[in-house]
């Protein structure tokens, strides 16, 4: 007979894992989405002639909607930025994390 370690909130440590997980990918689709979004505003700025200016429209357009579906996303689960600590930082303190090298 396997025994589940639960957490404070009844969850098994499987299940808050796999919580975390969920929340790590949606919390890393938002910041992509919106670093696109900013890639596209700069596009939309830096625009020259109509053709360019009507692509870069679009663009945003697209780049505006998906950051605004993943926002909606990350609320729906919960997620807020407190919540979520950078890994590199939560890695490190385990002793699992990688060093990088400065110059």
């Amino acid at each position: 007979m396997t025994w589940l370690k639960r957490n404070k909130s009844g969850m098994s440590t499987r299940q808050y894992k796999e919580e975390q997980e969920e929340k790590w990918t949606v919390y890393n689709d938002v910041q992509n989405a919106h670093a696109e979004w900013k890639l596209a505003r700069m596009r939309f700025e830096e625009a020259l002639g109509q053709d360019q200016i009507d692509y870069a429209i679009y663009m945003l357009e697209a780049a505006e909607r998906k950051y605004q579906m993943h926002l909606k996303q990350a609320k729906n689960i919960g997620l807020n930025r407190v919540q979520m600590k950078p890994r590199e930082a939560s890695a490190s303190a385990r002793g699992t994390g990688t060093r990088t090298m400065s110059r």
